[in-house]
């Protein structure tokens, strides 16, 4: 039997027939953004996947996920896709995340305008990573090229990649919109070599200092320790980094939150707009913290869903 030998040109069009007929993506499907599947400084830490039920009512689900170290995107996928995709971290004071109103809302609310939802996993800084304190923002920035790297074949729009923080995730998202191109991470392939800025956020109720007066005390502490340093605390304030290259940026508090103060969303937004950025800032009297979407029902916060899409139409993401 003869062999064959695959000419240069021939193996090239292989590739790309590969890369056209790639698997269309698919609700369910897990997708790890390391490349070895374990983030680089995960090796050797203890955590272990956990999810906990805090809820005592049964169809009212309140899980907390801890022990990441594989962080992932579980995609949601419309039966529609317009192109847009919207990554989505739920907060936990970086203690947890909140996996049912912080994340598997924002799909059911996404889904019918033809977005795409990446549910994600990310790393809790105190978990016994190298460089904990930076491991969410590698996740983020992670997140964001692994996305952009497969748009294409997932049939997404490489430029309408969006990103939508609650609470200390809303911390991690506010540091990728002003530090997308700080390196925190060595490239380990081609999508490394991608912006990791997203082309609009969304911030719910975020925690964005690490200022005494201002922050959220267990947040900061599982980011940056007990007795963080003046310049730590700058470093890791968000509202303290501030570039008017920063993507286009949805706001939405409660003036009664009792944990994460209304300054921290506040100022962020304004100190953007005032250097020539785009935020886009609404406020609620009542609402508290961690209203995420099914919360904030009977509550005039319950509206802010509809006035994010207002918002995500204005800028063309969604229809």
């Amino acid at each position: 039997m003869r062999s064959k030998c695959l000419t240069p040109m021939l193996l090239l069009g292989l590739v790309l027939s590969s890369v056209a007929q790639a698997a269309p993506l698919k609700t369910r499907d897990v997708l790890e953004i390391w490349p070895n599947g374990i983030a680089p400084g995960s090796e050797n830490s203890p955590a272990k996947l956990t999810v906990t039920e805090r809820s005592k009512v049964a169809y009212w689900p309140d899980r907390a996920l801890t022990g990441v170290t594989r962080p992932n995107l579980t995609a949601i996928v419309p039966d529609k896709p317009n192109g847009t995709a919207v990554i989505v971290a739920p907060g936990g004071s970086y203690t947890r995340m909140a996996i049912d109103k912080e994340s598997a809302e924002m799909a059911r609310w996404l889904n019918p305008y033809g977005v795409t939802v990446f549910l994600m996993q990310y790393r809790l800084p105190a978990e016994g990573h190298a460089n904990g304190k930076d491991a969410p923002l590698q996740d983020a920035q992670r997140a964001i090229r692994y996305v952009r790297a497969h748009a294409k074949e997932w049939n997404l729009n490489p430029a309408k990649i969006g990103f939508l923080g609650a609470s200390a995730g809303g911390h991690m998202v506010s540091s990728l919109d002003v530090q997308f191109a700080k390196k925190v991470y060595e490239p380990m392939d081609e999508a490394d070599a991608l912006s990791a800025r997203p082309d609009f956020t969304i911030l719910l109720y975020p925690v964005t200092s690490m200022e005494n007066a201002n922050t959220h005390m267990e947040s900061r502490t599982n980011l940056i320790g007990k007795d963080p340093s003046p310049e730590l605390i700058k470093a890791y304030s968000s509202d303290q980094n501030l570039t008017k290259d920063a993507p286009p940026t949805f706001v939405v508090l409660a003036e009664d939150d009792p944990a994460v103060p209304p300054s921290n969303g506040i100022g962020f937004c304004n100190g953007l707009n005032k250097i020539g950025g785009s935020c886009e800032l609404h406020t609620f009297k009542e609402g508290g913290h961690g209203f995420g979407i099914r919360d904030a029902r009977q509550l005039p916060v319950s509206n802010w869903p509809n006035l994010a899409a207002d918002w995500m139409k204005k800028l063309g993401y969604i229809q």
